[in-house]
């Protein structure tokens, strides 16, 4: 399971930042799933990154057992004493072990392979009557206004990058798919719960302005890490062609007179 971004400093700071814009828009919850709160679960979180999700759901829920998965060692050695990390290839056979009760996933758009098989294989290591949650963008900007033109850059962005991302055999928006490929997995009782993601500070709600301002300063810094080693290796582009069309977006990032919106 490849993991097309760097997994640096700058890059563990945007991931902490995009912990933060979630927790705004799911209003201080860490997922949405109706977990027993009476007895001692045990939570898989899948692409864990800097495992500021799992820290967090061991200190809400101490009777739990948190595993954080991810392919880089990258978290703090200081975390909660009902918190572990594992390094390891999610895509790869998963080993025998005791069922999980709760599994989570954030954010892996551009970087799972086959969604369906990782569907089947979280199906098989899931408890009678546990949870799976996922939370992913669809890398689709809109304006609902009527703002933004097809020419603008943020949208050409998402196009470039959907297009890469498909060639390279790995979703750049799953969301929109998430739903049927979790009922083709077996699961049962699936919900669809789409949240508006403004792309700036432009909204006149409070709440939705602080959460477009955090991700627009997000993908400011993951411009250049999503797309200059995608384009230049995919898409044949000279590294300097990338940079234009990077300054490009962040342009078009700073227009607060179009209103677009992404769907997570």
């Amino acid at each position: 399971m490849p993991y097309n971004f760097p997994n640096d400093e700058k890059e563990q700071d945007r991931l902490d930042m995009s912990h933060h814009m979630c927790l705004l828009l799911l209003d201080d919850k860490l997922h949405l799933a109706e977990l027993p709160e009476d007895r001692a679960i045990r939570v898989l979180d899948i692409g864990t990154g800097t495992g500021i999700w799992a820290m967090d759901m061991g200190d809400r829920y101490p009777n739990a057992t948190v595993i954080g998965n991810e392919l880089s060692p990258i978290q703090p050695k200081w975390v909660p004493p009902n918190v572990a990390f594992e390094i390891d290839d999610v895509e790869s056979p998963w080993p025998p072990r005791e069922a999980f009760d709760f599994i989570h996933s954030r954010y892996m758009l551009g970087s799972i392979q086959d969604w369906p098989k990782l569907l089947r294989q979280s199906y098989e290591n899931l408890a009678p009557g546990g949870w799976i949650e996922l939370q992913d963008f669809n890398t689709l900007a809109y304006s609902e206004d009527g703002s933004a033109q097809d020419d603008n850059k943020i949208i050409e962005f998402c196009r470039v990058f959907n297009a890469a991302c498909d060639k390279i055999g790995r979703h750049g928006s799953p969301g929109q798919y998430l739903k049927g490929w979790i009922e083709e997995a077996g699961f049962i009782n699936v919900h669809h719960d789409i949240r508006k993601v403004p792309v700036g500070p432009w909204a006149r709600d409070k709440k939705l302005k602080q959460i477009g301002g955090i991700f627009r300063v997000n993908l400011e810094e993951l411009l250049e890490a999503a797309l200059l080693g995608l384009l230049v290796r995919v898409e044949n582009w000279r590294p300097e062609e990338v940079q234009v069309f990077i300054a490009q977006i962040r342009e078009a990032l700073r227009d607060r007179s179009v209103h677009l919106m992404e769907e997570l």
